[in-house]
């Protein structure tokens, strides 16, 4: 067997309307519904699942846990305007600019935190 990508992962979270709305405004993520009412996030070829905390779908994560996600989004910006969208949305940037390592090579990253308060790296090849 051979993966090849990955297609989407859950997050659990407090309030869907407010995650839709942090991830379509601040990352240009469409928000789709499907299946029984659910809601994700489509992004590229993946999407995030939202599962609302205390609600989860069967089967589910040993311990879905709000705030847990620790999530690294490529952007083709340049990280500076990446800042200066940020800021105009009111988002405060947690770290960075900063050079990491990731699955490509060398990146610029920044970090910011999600409503839900998951760790949220945009980062630039």
């Amino acid at each position: 067997m051979n993966v090849v990508r990955l297609d989407h992962l859950v997050l659990t979270v407090t309030n869907i309307k407010e995650t839709c709305d942090f991830y379509s405004q601040t990352l240009g993520m469409e928000v789709v519904t499907f299946g029984a009412g659910r809601t994700a996030l489509v992004f590229g070829e993946q999407k995030i699942n939202l599962c609302p905390a205390g609600k989860e779908w069967v089967p589910v994560a040993a311990k879905p846990t709000v705030g847990s996600g620790d999530l690294c989004f490529i952007t083709e910006s340049p990280i500076v305007e990446v800042i200066v969208h940020l800021q105009r949305l009111g988002i405060e940037i947690e770290s960075g600019p900063v050079q990491k390592n990731g699955a490509l090579g060398a990146m610029e990253s920044i970090y910011i935190r999600d409503p839900n308060g998951n760790l949220v790296e945009i980062s630039k090849y």
